[in-house]
């Protein structure tokens, strides 16, 4: 007899620009796939460029945006892949709108302070920032809401992306996959 097909489910990484998202969700991604899952990872900056490609990252646009990132997702579950959100989603609303399409949700806090961040960053979020060139970068001059009640944190400041994903990888067997 087959074994039953583990339910899909989401998992959103969220945290402050170059708090070390991508990177887990790397690490992530190639944990479920070789648990046999079909995984898609739905990050922000990819998606943006289809949904916006010349983003002038307002408020309305970030709405309509993570809207529509959270209703892509929710039909990827439902249809039995396995998703991974690495995105900021500054706004609490947004990631609490993906759980309300989304069944089997988790949100994963990415903690790290501001200061790791800036002083992390390859593509020059905070630089265009302090230079004036954005106004809207979360956490510096865009609120950043942290997770009220997310289902695992990790402290990305002190844990390597690889055990991140596994600290992960078992919140994730606890919730979704108990008979793996």
């Amino acid at each position: 007899m087959p074994s039953p097909t583990p339910i899909a489910f989401a998992v959103w990484l969220t945290g402050l620009p170059a708090s070390g998202k991508s990177a887990i969700t790397a690490a992530l991604k190639s944990k479920l796939e070789a648990l046999g899952l079909r995984v898609e990872v739905l990050e922000s900056d990819e998606l943006r460029l289809a949904l916006t490609p010349s983003p002038t990252y307002s408020r309305e646009e970030r709405d309509l945006f993570y809207r529509s990132m959270a209703f892509t997702g929710s039909r990827l579950v439902a249809h039995g892949v396995t998703v991974i959100f690495d995105a900021t989603a500054n706004r609490r609303t947004y990631r609490d709108f993906a759980r309300t399409l989304i069944p089997h949700f988790m949100e994963v806090a990415v903690e790290c302070p501001l200061e790791v961040c800036m002083a992390r960053d390859q593509k020059g979020t905070y630089k265009k920032g302090l230079a004036g060139k954005s106004a809207t970068v979360p956490g510096l001059q865009d609120t950043y809401e942290a997770p009220l009640k997310p289902e695992i944190k990790i402290d990305s400041a002190h844990i390597a992306p690889e055990a991140a994903a596994d600290l992960i990888l078992v919140a994730i067997r606890k919730r979704f996959l108990s008979s793996s």
